[in-house]
Order: structure tokens, then sequence, then C-alpha cells
């Protein structure tokens, strides 16, 4: 059983491909998504309407803003929005520097729909507890 929700989520990756995969997966799922190609559009997006989602899933390695430094970014201007990072391979960044930095969930890619579907619920549903 696959759990499912009707939140709104910002989604980022660098390749179309990805995004277009995410967001079929993610809607499938009950979600209402949002996706960017571009980590400085995405904050962009978000600093103008910061209510407009209740979770961000980010991709760590794109040009120009990192996904941990958008993370930042994004946290700044609202504190407390649950975060998800998505990485391949990375050194430079793993799950203790991660939640270090206030991000909520870390996932190795490839990640599937089961894995992606529980880190949500899991993030929603801690968010809802400290509301």
């Amino acid at each position: 059983n696959v759990p499912i929700g009707k939140e709104r989520i910002l989604f980022i990756d660098d390749e179309n491909i990805l995004v277009e995969m995410g967001k079929t997966m993610l809607e499938g799922l009950g979600y209402e998504v949002t996706g960017c190609t571009s980590s400085t559009e995405a904050l962009n997006l978000f600093h103008d309407d910061p209510e407009r989602f209740d979770v961000i899933i980010t991709d760590q390695t794109m040009p120009g803003l990192a996904g941990i430094d958008l993370a930042r970014r994004i946290l700044l201007i609202r504190p407390g929005i649950p975060i998800i990072l998505c990485t391949g391979y990375s050194n430079l960044v793993d799950e203790t520097l991660a939640k270090s930095c206030g991000i909520k969930e870390f996932a190795m890619k490839p990640v599937t729909k089961r894995e992606i579907a529980k880190i949500l619920r899991n993030v929603l549903e801690a968010r809802m507890k400290t509301q």
C-alpha cells in the first residue's frame, strides 16, 4: 500500500526528463506538483509566494545553485518548510550535513515511488504535529 496525499510540491531537478518523471509519479500519488529545471527559477518562484508550497523536493547536483544551497535560502524565507534532498553519488553532501542545514529528509537516487511516497508522508505528518 503506497501512501498518497494532496499537498503542493515544488520539485526541482536540472534534468527535464527527471522533472517530467517526478511530476508524473507524484501527481499519480495525488499531489499537486510544480516542476522546475532551474534552482534559481525555483528560488524566485518560492520567494514570490512562500505559502504556495507544502514541501520542496530538490536534487543536490545542479548548475548555479546546488540543492543544499537552495534549501538554505528557502529556509531563510520560510523556516520549517519540509525539504527533501535527493542525490546520486555525492561526496559533498551526506545525510548528517543535510539535516544540520534544516533539510528534513535525504534520499539517494534512484528513488522509488514507494520510497518517495513514504518520505513525503513522514515529513508532512511531522510538520502537522509541530503546527
